[in-house]
């Protein structure tokens, strides 16, 4: 199936925001450094902020600006599982936005091997933010059709797609010290 990436692109330089299929479940999404279009998508989620929210990329270098260094051995071993499905909560700059990173000091990366995802994120220029397509409390959107459902006309596109093999959520690590967090 071919995508047309433009009207998802448009929406996201425009404040909005968007639905995609990503490893697991439908995500929704949004330019990050559009402080109207986080607190659109978390009013649409019906989430605070204080969560903090994950950053999606089509390879490291559209996130390394925003991330502090690590030590060569702790970013080879985050290196080594990306493209992935592995998200890492990741030491952040100053770059990064109290509404993306919440009440955390680091702010939750991946670098996605979802095709969409890839191409979303290389379309777009940069990365994105991430969470999962449902109202907090809710079971996650596992296809279009559920968040249109969800959502109905709430959102400004959907990319229709399927979602990866995972059957919950990506797993999120401590970049620091490899411990899991979810």
């Amino acid at each position: 199936m071919v995508l047309n990436y433009s009207a998802a692109v448009t929406a996201l330089r425009n404040d909005g925001v968007i639905a995609y299929p990503t490893e697991a479940v439908y995500g929704l999404g949004c330019a990050p450094f559009s402080e109207k279009a986080v607190k659109k998508l978390l009013a649409l989620k019906q989430r605070g902020m204080a969560k903090g929210l994950i950053l999606i990329a089509a390879d490291f270098t559209q996130l390394q600006p925003l991330l502090r260094p690590l030590p060569q051995e702790r970013f080879d071993q985050i290196l080594a599982t990306w493209p992935g499905p592995v998200s890492w909560a990741w030491p952040k700059t100053d770059k990064i936005p109290a509404y993306i990173h919440g009440d955390w000091d680091s702010v939750v990366v991946r670098v996605s091997a979802h095709p969409i995802v890839q191409q979303l994120c290389l379309q777009f220029g940069g990365p994105l933010v991430s969470t999962s397509a449902n109202r907090q409390g809710e079971n996650p959107c596992r296809s279009a059709a559920e968040v249109k459902t969800v959502f109905g006309s709430l959102l400004d596109d959907i990319l229709i797609g399927d979602v990866g093999g995972l059957d919950k959520p990506t797993p999120i690590f401590d970049a620091l010290t490899g411990h899991a967090l979810r």
